[in-house]
């Protein structure tokens, strides 16, 4: 799972945050209120979203509906993921990752922990 650049980012926490589908021209309306964009950037974002395999999108008459394939919580484990795996020390990544977290970033790791349903290793 690579990183979502800017504008990419924008949109899908639009879209995480309001729970539900949304056009392009959505998006846009939202994101005007904070700096002037294109509809043609925003819908070309969304579709750059889409072959990504990020959105999600159906016909709606003429436009297109677009809705997360992914939560932002499975987002960001993705990107957990990708990161650890691509590591040869995996155990000093994640150690030096806990080092930096905060006392209730740590517990909440703590309980995650606790309530995770173990895998066998392979």
């Amino acid at each position: 799972m690579r990183r979502l650049g800017e504008l990419e980012a924008e949109i899908m926490e639009r879209l995480w945050g309001w729970g539900r589908p949304a056009t392009a021209r959505d998006v846009l309306a939202d994101l005007n209120k904070t700096r002037p964009l294109a509809y043609s950037t925003v819908k070309t974002v969304a579709d750059i979203l889409h072959r990504k395999g990020v959105l999600r999108r159906a016909k709606n008459g003429r436009a297109w509906v677009y809705e997360p394939t992914l939560t932002r919580q499975e987002y960001t484990a993705a990107l957990m993921q990708d990161a650890l795996g691509s590591n040869p020390d995996p155990a000093g990544a994640l150690m030096s990752f806990v080092e930096q977290m905060s006392t209730a970033d740590v517990d909440a790791l703590r309980s995650a922990l606790r309530s995770a349903k173990r895998r066998p290793c392979p």
